[in-house]
Order: structure tokens, then sequence, then C-alpha cells
């Protein structure tokens, strides 16, 4: 079953409404413009329920079936928000916003999304109810966990749930999914190193070196991943940051370091998070020195539940064929927070397609629109076979 005839139409409504989003880019939890539009526009569609103010500025469109005698509820989500990053993508409707960008294509989840209600909102064909969740602050903000904990799951008895990314690199308009691990958690760690400050020239030997601590604690942190995770499974532990001083000729006694950890597995999380402690408060004390870290959790596993993977598989399989879904998809090192939906209720992410081109946060990234109507009738298909109207 090829791309919904309905959706296919509506591509260039899509493309424009994405065109606008990335004209008018929001960061986090600031949607307010992206959010208002995407519920008037659900209101057109003729949404029974659009909601808005879920998980600060979320918005929920609820669309009954021409039957509600199956009971089932089901979220399919897309996020809103945007990057601050300076787009040098040199497209007609590049962003009007200087320092902010649609750098990972949420534009086009949410277009996707929207072309997907409107279908679904005029067909009806289907026994149950669509929730449509459009969601901020995915960029590290936590959106996710947000619209959960503002009752999304319960408010609407949502009793599975679905997310969809684009990916490039992923030929144009195939799909990807696999049970469990789809993408890996992802969290911040603080390190505060100090020591005693001293003139760096005439008398190293009365200080304690904050910035050499730290150095070797970066350094050290590497043999976690090298020594102390089992092999077959991943771990990345990378500094991105490190401040320290305020003069070239003085030994300075406090140093800062930042960084993120990614893991695919609980046990090695709780792991890494053990360690990473342990070793920069050995090195810290051996030099003379003291470290504090600060290991702060962000977003869990991104763990699709086998039973929801395979039916999105499969639903994938009808609008593109066989040979263009990949239903063991090897687990990337990213991050989403659609991970907290994932822990709420049973679900899948899945990734479509973009073809060759700039990766995700890249300031020349370019989504490809011909992708919006393989994502939109994904969600369509899912909607009618999920819940057949019979």
């Amino acid at each position: 079953m090829p791309i919904v005839n309905r959706v296919a139409a509506l591509s260039d409504e899509m493309a424009a409404w994405r065109h606008d989003f990335h004209e008018n880019p929001e960061l986090l939890y600031e949607v307010h413009r992206t959010a208002g539009i995407v519920a008037d526009r659900l209101r057109e569609f003729g949404c029974d329920e659009v909601v808005t103010g879920i998980g600060r500025t979320g918005v929920v469109g609820v669309i009954r079936g021409r039957k509600s005698a199956s009971g089932k509820a089901i979220g399919l989500r897309a996020d809103m928000d945007a990057l601050p990053i300076m787009e040098t993508s040199g497209v007609p409707y590049a962003s009007k916003v200087p320092g902010k960008m649609h750098a990972c294509g949420h534009d086009g989840h949410t277009a996707m999304l929207l072309g997907a209600a409107k279908y679904l909102a005029e067909t009806r064909n289907f026994d149950g109810t669509a929730v449509m969740i459009f969601q901020p602050a995915e960029e590290g903000g936590g959106g996710g966990k947000a619209m959960v904990e503002d009752g999304l799951m319960t408010r609407w008895n949502i009793q599975e749930v679905y997310g969809m990314h684009n990916m490039p690199g992923l030929p144009e308009g195939h799909f990807a999914t696999t049970p469990g691990a789809m993408l890996a958690s992802s969290d911040n760690i603080q390190i505060t190193v100090r020591g005693k400050g001293g003139h760096a020239g005439a008398g190293p030997h009365k200080s304690v070196d904050s910035v050499l601590i730290g150095s070797q604690i970066v350094n050290a942190l590497q043999s976690i991943v090298a020594r102390n995770v089992d092999p077959l499974k991943s771990a990345v532990i990378s500094i991105t940051q490190f401040h320290s001083g305020t003069a070239f000729n003085i030994i300075p006694e406090v140093a800062e370091l930042g960084g993120t950890v990614r893991t695919l597995d609980p046990e090695v999380r709780d792991l890494v998070e053990r360690r990473i402690g342990e070793v920069a408060d050995s090195i810290a004390r051996a030099y003379g020195g003291s470290a504090e870290t600060k290991y702060t959790r962000m977003y869990p596993v991104t763990m699709n539940h086998a039973r929801e993977a395979g039916i999105a598989a499969e639903v994938a399989r009808d609008i593109v064929g066989t040979e263009r879904v990949n239903d063991k998809f090897i687990p990337m090192m990213g991050a989403e927070d659609f991970s907290f939906m994932l822990e709420a209720r049973p679900g899948a992410m899945v990734l479509v397609g973009m073809g060759d081109g700039n990766e995700c946060h890249h300031p020349g990234y370019i989504f490809n629109d011909n992708i919006l109507g393989h994502g939109a009738s994904f969600w369509a298909r899912l909607v009618e076979t999920r819940m057949p109207a019979g």
C-alpha cells in the first residue's frame, strides 16, 4: 500500500507549513507562535478537542473515529522546538531569527503530524481515538517528561505511543526501527577541581595545579569505557568544556570541567556514573587537591517495546515496501526525550530516511520535503491499522 493519495495531495500544504515554521524558529518551551499555529490548524481541521499548555507549551489534538467500541487511544508525537544555531543553508525560507534554526527537522515533524491530523479528521476511518501530541523542548529541556507529568497519558487514556524522527544518511523514504534500545541515555557531568593557586613561574612547587589535575582527569575518564565497560556494550564519555585561570602566569585555584555521557544500558549508566566520581576524586587527591562531581541524569535510554516496534515496522512496510524497512536498526548514541513517553506507555520510535545531506544539528542542514508524505502516511496508516473501523 503506497503513500495515501489524500496525504500526497497535502504535500504542498505540508511544505508551506514547514517553511513557515522554519522561517520562525523558537527554542525550548518558548514555542508560543508555533504552538499557536498548530492549535489553530487543529481547530480548523475539526479536531474534537484541542488543548494547549500541556507540559507548559505543548499542544494536544484529539480525533475520534467513526466508531468508539474498541476503547483504544493511540498517541502520535512530534516535537516543535529549534536549536540555537546560526543558519547557513541558503534556502529561500531560511530562518529570520538570528542565532536560531530548525537544524534537526522538528519543523518537518510538526508538518507531517499536522498533515496526518487533517487526513484523520476528514476520514475518521478508525475505531478509537487518535491523540496528536505536539511537544516543546525536546532539545535539552525535557518537554516529553513535562507533558507526561502534566497528565498526558492519563487524561486521554493513551495506551500506546509512537514517535518519529528524520534520519539523514538513511535512503529517502526508507524507515528504520528496532525492539529494545534505539537511542542512548543522555547525562551531564560537571567536575569542579580545587587546588592551591600560586605563581606559575616563580613558585609552582608551592601550588596545587588545578589545570594539571583536570587534564589528568580528562585522560583518565576514558579508561572507564576502555577498562570498566563490557566491550560488547556501549558508552561514551566526552569532556567538552574546560574553564580555568585568569592570567598566563598564575596557577589557578579552581578548574571547571563539563561534558556528556551516553549509554544504552541502565546498568552501564549506573556504573559510569559511579566510576566518574571515583576517578575524579582519586586523581585529585593524588595530586593534593580535591574534585567534586555533579552527575545529572537528563534523558533515559529510548527503549522501544518489542510488540509496538514490530507493529511500526509492519505499518512502514505497508507504506514503502518490505525492502525499504529496517526492523533491526543498530542503536545510535544520540538521545531523545521521547524516552519519557516510552517509560510511561508501550510504544516505539521510528526513523524516516532523508537521503544524503548534512547531519542534524549542522548549520547547513536542510530538511527533505519529499519525505513529508511518507511521514504523514505512516501516522495515518498506523491509526487505521491499530484501530480498524471494521
